[in-house]
């Protein structure tokens, strides 16, 4: 007989250490449905990214490579990353504020080892070897038992091709499309590296998705524990009313009894095997099967639906919620500083970069009977995704400043850097004294220009005009 879930203890951890194994129930329902839709929508804006191309380049093309990174159409160098750190911080704060507010709606609904292990490895578990009934007693056979052989053989089977896909997938995000379809019918030998990598990664997840399975939301995914810091009384999570559903059973003559008819079909159907009745605990990935599970006994019982549903623990206890907390505020503030930050860098980024110095080793300026210059250490970035030529031009001058070895221009690999000197020259007698300009850089179609202020020295101009 199976020991009751506990708060105490781990429910897929055995009094003596062993790993229990969780085989629960299927379970339908309007959540149900609901996050098999968003599961599957999840899965496919995953595996369509890579082909769909956004100005010339996949949606999302993390090219390591050649230093690119290509992001719905902008494309990043490294000279960009610091804006990633207002991505990864934006997504933090949001993930923040949504759980402060509904609690642990990520690991139920979004996150990929929820999302893979709920709607697509556990679809296979029931496909090939039945209910939960079934699969616990296929669990108990010796692998001697040729049936248990031959099954848990095709399921493993299944699982290495939906890992292999997934691994190769994911490849795809940094090789793209066309680089991926040689590595997977070339010889490995040609690209080894890609060829040990996807063997790891596949290893990994089959690990991950046949043995690990909850046990990584468990122990190794620091959010469970997190949740404890960003949720309180006032967030909505999955609850159990303990006000309406106890005392638990089924109604006795001259004996008052709750609605709960203590079936334990919600753990029966609980992905990490706990009892939600016993409260919010670390282990519960707000998956809401429990809730489609209470719904479908009441509906039976022809009693109102609810016992256990999203609900904050004041509600459970007749309070109200509020949902614009300081928590709240703080973290949505945070959110859209974050997300104000980055959109401003992004929209004033340009994709070139232009910047003009004096080089220490050379005089300030040089004079010649004829004219006067300036040597200036010119720094040249390209930030577009092809190879640009760029020209360097002088404007808003008081008088004529000429740009030595313009004639071809200079010539830019994409996310490639080019520092060297650059001789600005002046008519003597032109020249007046020291006054300030501005050099353009532009590219020969003129779709790009960025502009730098620089101030033109020389000498005292009167006995030059002797």
């Amino acid at each position: 007989m199976d020991t009751p879930p506990s708060r105490e203890r781990v429910t897929t951890i055995g009094q003596d250490g062993a790993r229990r194994f969780l085989q629960p129930a299927a379970m339908t329902g309007p959540f149900a449905r609901a996050r098999m839709a968003v599961g599957w929508l999840l899965i496919t804006i995953f595996a369509m990214l890579p082909w769909i191309e956004v100005g010339g380049y996949p949606a999302v093309f993390l090219d390591v490579e050649h230093r690119r990174f290509h992001l719905f159409g902008v494309t990043l160098g490294l000279g960009d990353l610091w804006l990633l750190f207002f991505v990864i911080s934006g997504l933090g704060f949001t993930i923040y504020a949504c759980t402060a507010l509904l609690g642990r709606l990520w690991c139920g609904w979004a996150c990929p080892q929820t999302v893979y292990l709920d709607h697509v490895f556990r679809l296979v578990d029931r496909w090939l070897e039945g209910d939960h009934l079934r699969r616990r007693k296929l669990d108990e056979l010796p692998w001697s038992d040729g049936r248990k052989l031959r099954r848990r053989g095709l399921r493993a089977l299944v699982y290495l091709v939906l890992c292999w896909a997934i691994a190769h997938i994911f490849l795809a995000y940094f090789v793209s499309i066309p680089g991926l379809y040689p590595m997977i019918t070339g010889a490995p030998a040609a690209h080894l590296a890609a060829f040990v990598a996807m063997v790891m990664a596949t290893g990994v997840l089959f690990f991950d998705f046949w043995w690990f399975r909850e046990q990584l939301c468990l122990i190794i995914c620091p959010y469970g524990r997190l949740q404890s810091a960003l949720i309180d009384d006032d967030t909505i999570t999955v609850g159990y009313d303990a006000g309406r559903g106890e005392p638990r059973g089924r109604p006795a003559a001259n004996l008052a009894a709750g609605d709960c008819v203590d079936c334990r079909r919600c753990v029966q159907v609980c992905p990490t095997g706990i009892d939600i009745r016993q409260g919010l605990q670390m282990e519960c990935l707000a998956c809401t099967a429990c809730v489609d599970a209470c719904d479908d006994v009441m509906t039976r019982l022809k009693r109102p639906g609810g016992l256990v549903r999203y609900a904050s623990l004041k509600e459970l206890e007749g309070r109200a919620t509020r949902l614009w907390r300081p928590r709240t505020m703080l973290y949505a503030v945070l959110f859209l500083l974050g997300v104000g930050v980055a959109g401003t860098a992004i929209w004033q980024r340009q994709d070139a970069g232009f910047k003009v110095t004096r080089d220490r080793g050379v005089e300030l300026f040089q004079v010649s009977p004829r004219t006067v210059a300036n040597v200036v250490r010119v720094k040249l970035e390209n930030n577009h995704p092809h190879s640009l030529t760029f020209f360097i031009e002088a404007l808003d001058s008081p008088v004529p400043v000429t740009v030595l070895n313009q004639a071809e221009g200079l010539r830019v690999a994409s996310q490639q850097e080019l520092t060297l000197p650059v001789t600005l020259l002046v008519d003597r007698t032109a020249y007046r004294g020291p006054f300030n300009l501005v050099l353009r850089l532009r590219s020969e179609d003129n779709q790009i220009q960025v502009t730098q202020k620089f101030r033109f020295l020389g000498p005292d101009p009167a006995p030059l005009s002797r």
